[in-house]
C-alpha cells in the first residue's frame, strides 16, 4: 500500500471512529427524517461534542429527528375551554290586584297560581337571588303605604319559600307610593281614581341566576 493510500485509509478510519462515538441519539421512526443517520439507520450522527445533529440539504424543523436540535416540540393537546354559564336576569311585574285584594296583603288563589309558575321556573336555574319589591298607589299616608308594600313583598317571599325556593336567596323591600308608573289620574270619584291607579299597585320580582347544565 503506497503512502497516499495509507493516509486515506487512516483518515477514513478516524471519521468512522468519530462517527461511532457520535451515534448517541436514536433515529426517529417518523416517516421523514432529514438528519444524517448511520448505515443501519439506528442512530443520528452528531458533531464531535454531541451538541448538534448533522442535517442534510432537505432538513426543516418539521422533518428533524425528534431528539435533535431544532425539532418541533409537540404540544400537548389543550382541553377545550368551556365558557362560564351566562347569568340571566328577569324582572316580572305582578299587578297587586291580581295577587291580593285591595288594601290587603293575603295572597289570593289566583295570585298563588302565578307564583307557582315562577317557583317552577326557578328550578331550572342555579339561583343567585330573588328580589321582591312591593309598591302601592298614592292613596293613603306614606308610612301606611310603606308598611303595606313591604307586607305584600314578604307574602310573596313566604309563598315562594313554601314551594321550595331557599329563603336565604330571597330579599324583600317595600317602596310604598314611590316610583309610580301612572300619569294623569286625577279623577274626583274615588272608585274611578282607584281603578286608574291600579298599575301603581304592583309587586316586581327580579330573578337572577344561571341556567343549569343538562346532565350527561
Amino acid at each position: 500500500m503506497n503512502k497516499l493510500s495509507k493516509l486515506a485509509f487512516i483518515a477514513a478510519t478516524a471519521v468512522m471512529a468519530a462517527s461511532a462515538q457520535a451515534q448517541s441519539v436514536p433515529a426517529s421512526r417518523q416517516a421523514v427524517n432529514d438528519n444524517w443517520v448511520n448505515g443501519t439507520g439506528e442512530y443520528v450522527w452528531m458533531n464531535g461534542t454531541n451538541e448538534l445533529c448533522w442535517r442534510d440539504a432537505f432538513w426543516t424543523p418539521a422533518t428533524a429527528n425528534a431528539k435533535c436540535d431544532g425539532a418541533l416540540v409537540a404540544q400537548a393537546p389543550q382541553p377545550p375551554v368551556t365558557p362560564p354559564p351566562a347569568i340571566t336576569s328577569q324582572k316580572i311585574t305582578y299587578q297587586a290586584d291580581a295577587l291580593f285584594d285591595f288594601d290587603k296583603a293575603i295572597l289570593k288563589p289566583a295570585g298563588k297560581e302565578k307564583l307557582d309558575d315562577l317557583a317552577s321556573k326557578t328550578q331550572a336555574l342555579n339561583l343567585e337571588v330573588i328580589v321582591a319589591t312591593g309598591y302601592t298607589d298614592r292613596i293613603g299616608s306614606a308610612a301606611y303605604n310603606d308598611r303595606l308594600s313591604l307586607r305584600r313583598a314578604q307574602a310573596v317571599k313566604s309563598y315562594l319559600v313554601s314551594k321550595g325556593v331557599p329563603a336565604d336567596r330571597i330579599y324583600t323591600e317595600g317602596k310604598g307610593k314611590r316610583n309610580p308608573v301612572t300619569t294623569g289620574c286625577n279623577q274626583k270619584n274615588h272608585k274611578q281614581l282607584v281603578a286608574c291607579l291600579a298599575p301603581d299597585r304592583r309587586v316586581e320580582v327580579e330573578v337572577v341566576g344561571t341556567q343549569k347544565q343538562p346532565q350527561q
